[in-house]
């Protein structure tokens, strides 16, 4: 399948399906009480874990979402391995992801009001693609652009205020997860 190509709902929910499933068996083996929830968000499949005991459900968090982050590669790779095709899941544990999302959005108005008000570029701290692609989307949503400069593990986004000339102009460098 073309990277362009849109899955339909039934590749999605199989893709979800798949993965709560390989998702379930480590919770298994590492003992762990959680259940899963899927779902379709912005035309990916999401699987999350949820737990109503916390200790041992953050042990799947991690600092600073380490830990989850390779839950997310290891279930696409689960994937990948069933249906042939690459997988843009997403895997949450007990709304980490959401929690950091809205983190973000407040280091990228912070970034868009330093901008506003001094007119200089902005560089934001290195940040994985997912990272860059939420202050990518809300820079945009607040009418200015953004960057991703550098090489892994030290790219990072770069705010700036648009240009005269590029105010009808839609092209953003953004990061693809």
């Amino acid at each position: 399948m073309a990277q362009d190509d849109e899955k339909s709902i039934d590749q999605l929910n199989e893709e979800a399906d798949i993965a709560a499933d390989y998702l379930e068996g480590l919770l298994d083996i590492a003992d762990y009480e959680g259940d899963i929830e899927m779902g379709i968000r912005n035309n990916r499949p999401t699987v999350q874990i949820v737990a109503d005991d916390d200790t041992d459900i953050k042990h799947l968090i991690g600092r600073n979402g380490e830990v989850v982050d390779a839950l997310q590669q290891l279930t696409r790779l689960a994937v990948q391995q069933k249906t042939g095709e690459r997988s843009h899941l997403i895997v949450d544990v007990d709304g980490f992801l959401k929690r950091k999302r809205q983190h973000l959005r407040d280091i990228a108005l912070d970034a868009v009001d330093a901008v506003k008000e001094s007119g200089e570029p902005y560089d934001l701290k290195p940040m994985n693609s997912f990272e860059r692609k939420v202050v990518h989307d809300v820079v945009r949503e607040e009418g200015l652009k953004s960057r991703s400069h550098g090489e892994e593990p030290h790219r990072h986004v770069t705010v700036y205020l648009k240009n005269k000339s590029e105010e009808s102009d839609e092209v953003e460098d953004f990061d693809e997860e």
